[in-house]
């Protein structure tokens, strides 16, 4: 450090020329000793503001991305330790705090890794026995549960970063996340293929491994120590609720977990001025007719608020409902679901619920909903073994104003089957 005095603001800018000069070519080296001469620590918070603002002037995401573990390695050491409010209850390595299933998991990831699978590696690359290979694929297919643990992040995590202004890191995480998946499924496929040059794949499942340790040096070194700083108790409560829908990686459930911490006056005045609330689904006065047992009047009929929400989580779709101003408002609750939804995307952007890679798809399909060059799209993709077909609707009033997005997800590999007919007893030819 050079001894004077830096504002914040000056940090974050040099953060930004060093990140800049890393994505212009500069080494790592290099980067290292212009932050050695500028900083003794920094916080993950600037971090993120930088990463943010880099966006926003136009660094392309996927730079971002593809540079990810550099920027782990330069700032690896010297992040500092955030402060813990004197009045909140650290409650973060409780069990069953989301903070501490996600520690929990990644040293169970860790684990897997390093003990089992680089031990397998080494023998898969040494020899030709049949079995290890077929031992190696097991444990990377067990590695592969690893989805869990990356959809809390992204389903949980993420929807309440965003709330509180921390837009970067989930959209570098989400993308680094996605090509991990997709690297491991191709670890998984190369290693099954006996004729395939044992040690490419060997490099492949090794790349696969570092990858996700600094994944974890990012989640445990950046992403925590920035939503430990922000997100209430109340807020670690409801992801811990929704956690067990999504399921955990190599871990047992963990148990459930509340807040010890009492809000006193001081506290509940903090929580007010931070303006920060997660939306309710449903407001004090459907509240007030759902237990009143009233109708809810509709051009062809009424129905009570409990007949409406049976109806809609007994068809045999999931439907979503983006709001005009792009944001979820509503979504089904099948018995199946297609795929994971949880209450925190409720008021969330649409286009930040899904990976960066489909963002610009999102938009251009809202963009020609709303100047109403369309009214649909339909997409099929096939996976794990079930044929999904996705369709999506632009909704207008009666004047033809448009109203929102209508997302019907349905899996239709049994209805493709469907041949010859059957028809209801009694009905006649």
């Amino acid at each position: 450090m050079t001894g004077k005095t830096i504002s914040q603001e000056d940090r974050k800018q040099i953060i930004k020329e060093i990140l800049t000069d890393l994505h212009n070519g500069k080494s790592l080296e290099d980067a290292r000793q212009k932050f050695k001469a500028n900083f003794t620590g920094v916080a993950s918070a600037e971090i993120a503001a930088a990463e943010a603002e880099l966006l926003k002037e136009g660094m392309p995401l996927e730079e971002l991305q593809r540079l990810c573990s550099v920027h782990a390695a330069l700032f690896e050491g010297a992040l500092e330790k955030p402060a813990v409010e004197l009045n909140i209850l650290d409650s973060s390595d409780q069990p069953g705090h989301p903070a501490n299933t996600l520690r929990r998991e990644n040293r169970a990831i860790e684990t897997l890794c390093h003990q089992t699978i680089e031990a397998l590696v080494a023998r898969f690359e040494e020899g030709d026995d049949p079995q290890v290979s077929v031992e190696l694929c097991s444990a990377l297919t067990a590695l592969s549960d690893i989805k869990r643990h990356y959809q809390r992040k992204e389903n949980l995590f993420f929807p309440y970063m965003e709330r509180h202004g921390i837009s970067a890191p989930p959209k570098v995480m989400w993308g680094v996340d996605d090509e991990i998946r997709a690297a491991l499924s191709q670890a998984i496929s190369v290693v099954a293929d006996s004729v395939a040059d044992r040690r490419q794949s060997a490099a492949a499942v090794r790349a696969v491994i570092a990858s996700i340790d600094e994944m974890i040096s990012k989640e445990e070194n950046i992403m925590l120590p920035l939503i430990l700083e922000v997100l209430s108790q109340e807020e670690w409560e409801q992801i811990a609720c929704e956690s067990d829908d999504l399921g955990y990686c190599l871990i047992n459930t963990p148990p459930a977990w509340r807040s010890t911490h009492v809000i006193d006056v001081a506290d509940a005045q903090a929580v007010g001025a931070s303006g920060v609330e997660a939306p309710t689904a449903i407001s004090e006065a459907d509240g007030a007719l759902s237990q009143s047992g009233a109708d809810i009047a509709l051009p062809t009929g009424a129905l009570r608020l409990s007949e409406l929400i049976g109806i809609f989580n007994t068809l045999p779709v999931d439907i979503t409902f983006v709001g005009k101003d792009d944001t979820v408002r509503y979504f089904s609750q099948g018995a199946e679901r297609i795929f994971l939804r949880t209450k925190a995307i409720i008021g969330r952007r649409v286009v930040d619920c899904h990976p960066p890679a489909s963002i610009s798809v999102v938009k251009h399909l809202l963009s020609d909903f709303k100047a109403g060059r369309k009214s649909h799209e339909d997409f099929w993709i096939q996976q794990q073994g079930v044929f999904v077909y996705i369709r999506y609707f632009a909704v207008r009033d009666d004047a033809g104003a448009y109203l929102g997005t209508l997302e019907v997800t349905q899996n239709i590999t049994e209805v493709q089957a469907l041949t010859g007919e059957k028809r209801l007893m009694g009905q006649g030819a």
